[in-house]
């Protein structure tokens, strides 16, 4: 059994026109994830799977819903012994440990926000985040530099300090995760009155780390997790009983994605892999070693993997693999075809949203596309003046009024009522992506509205360009951005990280000129090729742009 029949009375579709016309997820009043999703499971089938976790050093455990219940309802405790109390706001940087399930779900009981933070953060990270979100608690996994930031950052938190906690370690002012677990006896009752949780209450907060500005506190409420309905059952195409794996940090919004809420809703267990540095190999061979059914990673991983030898591992019992984060090039989408036998349905969406545009089940994919409009958006393509676009016309990717506040769409900015409202600006909502759209309805990515190059009067898109360099085998990942010049305005540049085996040269960039040339419309070739080791990305692994276009400048 999974809990999908309680929240969508149908599950199959004739077609796309039929499941964007006839989806309906039903939503219960004051419904709690924790509560009703996790502890249904527990009552019903407890020992059913949840979790597979699995670390880089060989170590696993599998984590079944009888668990998961008995340990959010002890975290649940020791959150509320330690002060915090329903709306109060804690961050979990707990990279992939298994410890961050159960206190997620302890503070959904709870009725604390849970901010979700990755390891990566800095002293200046964590006194920003602090102070714009008020954080009352924060619990690490336990690394000694991680906890000595946390500490000279916590001046910036409205109290002058915050409550501190770690999975492991003895440090002076800070509680140890496991020893309050052992002191509280897991007696927890679903809060009544004013402890309960409502639909509209505040559920969770993540800072979006966007490629320009600084991170949003990106706000959703209790129902949030019933979006990822689709995510999971019409996009991941997760099996009930199955074994789903999504790479991502538990920082980043891609993990409510793909680690938690759709998945166990529909029935399938998530599989965590806890690494300290990804391994392409290593990814592979948990896939094959746990029986990975369905698998879902951003197009970086892919760009990886794909430069690993696909044909020595054993895929039988992998069906499905999914792509999101940046957009896809067709040449990973071939190259993975090739080694795997498996098309990557892509799908596009914002830490503001959950899928928002997608290669559905039962779609077939094509390469580069983003794929069609959820139900549960209905995006459209818009002009400056709000206006539709027609099939072929570059415009912005938007929802329109009726959907703005549809399920999973985020609450709010959270304090920033003008940043909130700018984003909402004409009644509709600007996700700040441009595309155009086929004649098939298929949306089609060209790059965010401020990366767009304009050189010589045309409008040059940075993804059509990476793409025809990630064509050629020399190239492991690249970006391309405009550079100032006196006659053209600006001169498209391309920043090349290099695959093994090949030097930079001065050959090697006139071949890669040449072969864009020959891929693409010629005035979109690079003028200025530079070689580096790394690409500036943010905290979540999106490609910096502005960053690079910001050198340059100086």
């Amino acid at each position: 059994m999974s809990m999908l029949e309680n929240y969508l009375p149908r599950t199959e579709f004739a077609d796309y026109e039929d499941f964007c016309d006839n989806l309906v997820i039903e939503v219960p009043e004051d419904f709690n994830f924790a509560y009703d999703v996790v502890d249904e499971y527990a009552r019903v089938e407890p020992g059913r799977r949840a979790m597979v976790w699995a670390d880089d050093q060989g170590n696993h455990r599998v984590g079944t819903f009888g668990e998961l219940k008995e340990l959010s309802d002890r975290a649940a405790q020791v959150f509320a012994r330690q002060g915090v109390r329903k709306g109060d706001m804690v961050m979990l940087i707990l990279k992939c440990r298994f410890e961050f399930w159960p206190c997620l779900l302890g503070l959904h009981k709870l009725g604390a926000v849970g901010v979700p933070a990755t390891h990566m953060l800095t002293e200046h990270d964590l006194a920003y985040r602090f102070e714009q979100a008020g954080i009352r608690m924060v619990v690490t996994f336990g690394d000694s530099q991680l906890d000595a930031a946390v500490e000279r950052a916590e001046h910036a938190a409205p109290e002058g300090a915050v409550l501190k906690m770690h999975l492991k370690g003895e440090r002076e002012g800070w509680r140890q995760f496991g020893e309050e677990m052992a002191q509280v006896d897991g007696n927890w009752t679903r809060p009544e009155g004013e402890g309960a949780t409502h639909n509209a209450d505040l559920m969770l907060v993540y800072f979006s780390s966007g490629t320009t500005g600084q991170p949003k506190m990106v706000a959703h409420d209790y129902t949030y997790p019933l979006a990822h309905i689709v995510t999971a059952k019409f996009w991941q195409n997760v099996r009930d009983g199955g074994l789903h794996y999504t790479v991502a940090d538990t920082g980043w919004a891609k993990s409510a994605w793909g680690k938690i809420y759709g998945q166990w809703i529909c029935g399938s267990a998530v599989f965590v892999h806890d690494y300290d540095k990804f391994s392409p190999a290593g990814t592979l061979r948990g896939c094959v070693q746990f029986g990975v059914n369905t698998f879902c990673a951003p197009p970086t991983v892919y760009r990886f993997l794909i430069k690993e030898d696909l044909s020595a591992y054993d895929f039988g019992q992998l069906g499905y693999a999914v792509v999101a984060g940046e957009p896809l090039n067709p040449e990973v989408f071939e190259q993975f075809k090739r080694g795997t036998g498996l098309e990557l349905m892509e799908a596009y969406g914002q830490t503001e949203m959950t899928v928002g545009v997608g290669n559905f089940v039962g779609m077939t994919p094509k390469p580069g596309s983003m794929g069609r409009p959820s139900p549960l958006y209905h995006m459209f393509l818009a002009r400056p003046d709000g206006s539709r676009c027609d099939p072929g016309e570059e415009g912005e990717i938007v929802i329109p009024a009726e959907y703005i506040r549809a399920l999973g769409m985020f609450t709010e900015y959270h304090r920033d009522p003008e940043l909130t409202a700018h984003s909402l600006r004409g009644g509709i909502y600007h996700t700040g992506d441009v595309a155009w759209q086929d004649e098939d309805g298929f949306f089609w990515y060209v790059g965010r509205d401020d990366d767009l190059i304009k050189s010589s009067g045309y409008r040059i898109g940075p993804f059509e360009v990476e793409s025809a360099l990630m064509e050629h085998p020399a190239v492991m990942e690249c970006a391309v951005t405009g550079v100032p010049d006196e006659e053209r305005g600006h001169i498209v540049k391309a920043t090349v990280v290099l695959a093994r085996g090949y030097s930079p040269s001065e050959e090697l960039a006139h071949d890669l000129q040449s072969h864009v040339k020959k891929s693409t419309a010629p005035y979109k070739y690079p003028r200025v090729i530079e070689f580096v080791d790394e690409l500036p990305k943010t905290i979540s692994g999106k490609i910096r742009r502005v960053e690079i276009r910001e050198q340059d400048e100086a």
